[in-house]
């Protein structure tokens, strides 16, 4: 994709700085060759958002060791994983510089890294313990600590993903904004967002989502923010009549055992619900469009 030349941007005073096609979008030890500020960094990680980092802002970073257990395996991450890689094939093959925002442990980063070649591969996060696992997986992408709200770089990327961040952040318009700016004209977004507020739980209280979105409330804040609307669905919709079940059983509860053993399935019941999500997928890549579903993700294209 062609377009204006991407910028870092400076936080202090949002001076911008062209960036070369090879070096890094943030490089550590920058400094704003307009105001000097520099850039604090935590092992080898630039932090843009020190004063945020592994505090209880949005989630509870305690929570990154458990996901990193299971993530990989659980029918959930898997079936996701091929939808959202699926979409970006689908509706931009020709990307080579994707940013996640809030990408955690890096399961979904790490699925992208692997579909195709990438120039610029960039992972952001505002937890650095969530970063400490992502590089692991990925000792070659380049990560950034950050707050969502405040991306520090204009038109530096081809494709941008937020996957189940958003609903964790009461300013969520103020993170779209950040990722058109950051996005080049005609490049894509791919947001995904827990579905419908009649299944908030006992679930979703431990998450710390600020809300679960309406049909059609994603897509009408994308619009609002630079975006058109490309494609939109509900997933994980053939395992929502067990899932409504789950949070009925669960309300009124004030363990979180019910929450927990989401996590910790039996392996056989994880690999029949791992194959009917797949399946799920495949129709959804194949034109089929769900109503209704745990969560929804919609495509975008910056206009």
């Amino acid at each position: 994709m062609t377009g204006p030349i991407p910028a870092r941007c400076c936080p202090a005073c949002d001076a911008e700085q062209d960036i070369g096609d090879r070096e890094p979008i943030w490089p550590v030890g920058w400094r704003c060759p307009t105001c000097a500020q520099p850039v604090a960094a935590r092992d080898g990680i630039p932090m843009f958002a020190p004063e945020l980092a592994d505090t209880i802002s949005g989630m509870d970073p305690r929570g990154f060791e458990a996901l990193a257990k299971v993530e990989a395996e659980h029918f959930w991450f898997v079936a996701r994983n091929d939808l959202l890689v699926g979409l970006a094939n689908r509706f931009f093959p020709e990307a080579r510089r994707f940013l996640e925002v809030g990408c955690g442990n890096g399961v979904v980063l790490r699925a992208f890294a692997q579909s195709r070649q990438w120039q610029r591969l960039v992972g952001s996060e505002l937890h650095p313990s969530g970063l400490a696992f992502a590089r692991t997986r990925l000792p070659d992408v380049e990560f950034v600590q950050m707050d969502a709200r405040h991306i520090p770089a204009r038109n530096a990327f081809d494709l941008t993903g937020a996957f189940d961040v958003i609903e964790h952040i009461a300013d969520d318009e103020g993170v779209l904004r950040g990722m058109r700016a950051a996005t080049v004209d005609g490049g894509g977004i791919i947001v995904a967002v827990p579905q419908h507020p009649w299944l908030w739980s006992r679930a979703d209280e431990i998450a710390y989502h600020e809300r679960r979105y309406r049909r059609g409330e994603l897509e009408e804040k994308m619009r609002r923010n630079g975006f058109e609307v490309l494609f939109s669905s509900s997933y994980t919709s053939l395992l929502l009549p067990l899932m409504v079940a789950s949070r009925l059983k669960g309300r009124g509860k004030t363990s979180d055992e019910e929450v927990e053993r989401e996590f910790t399935l039996d392996p056989r019941v994880n690999g029949l619900f791992t194959a009917v999500l797949r399946a799920e997928v495949r129709m959804t890549l194949a034109g089929l469009r769900w109503p209704a579903g745990g969560s929804r993700v919609v495509v975008g294209r910056a206009i």
